[in-house]
């Protein structure tokens, strides 16, 4: 199996709940699995890995967790390479609340890390989601699995195995 690193961020629980259903299905070590505000300590830290599971839960106008605001800067502005990287992005959000900028910090990793070469696994039918507006559609999809633990927490398990599913297809 490919050498696989999880990187996220939560504040109240529902991102974790993913990164902790990734960790267990594809048998992630701990130190592999890293959450942003306490562990991340540079983008050298990517490199270990083939395989990038990151999450963030969507703050304000649709940004990410604030631990990521100096990862992704770096990520930018240092024209660091994702080439022959697999990323898969995961996040919570509340699509009734904020649902024009529903889980929108998922497309705001997508475009950081596609921009940087990174390939895209992972998106989700966003159908099945009612919110108004998110800049985590790409092309009708999700650019990754989206939970709403707020609104929808009776769909979040079902969405979390159904996604994870997927991943190891994409990954076989």
């Amino acid at each position: 199996m490919a050498n696989i690193g999880i990187f996220y961020a939560s504040a109240g629980g529902n991102t974790t709940q993913i990164a902790k259903a990734l960790q267990e299905a594809f048998e992630v070590e701990d130190e592999a699995c890293v959450l942003m505000e306490d562990d991340f300590d540079s983008t050298e830290q990517f490199e270990d890995y083939d395989v990038l599971f990151l999450g963030t839960s969507t703050w304000g106008q649709g940004d990410v967790h604030f631990s990521w605001v100096d990862a992704l800067l770096e990520i930018g502005s240092e024209n660091l390479c994702f080439k022959g990287k697999t990323v898969a992005f995961f996040g919570a959000g509340d699509s009734k609340t904020h649902g024009e900028h529903f889980c929108s910090a998922l497309g705001k990793l997508y475009e950081v890390f596609v921009k940087r070469g990174a390939k895209v696994v992972g998106f989700t039918d966003e159908r099945e989601y009612t919110y108004e507006a998110s800049l985590a559609r790409i092309d009708g999809k999700f650019c990754g699995l989206a939970i709403d633990n707020m609104n929808e927490r009776d769909k979040s398990e079902a969405r979390i195995e159904t996604w994870i599913a997927q991943l190891k297809e994409a990954l076989a």
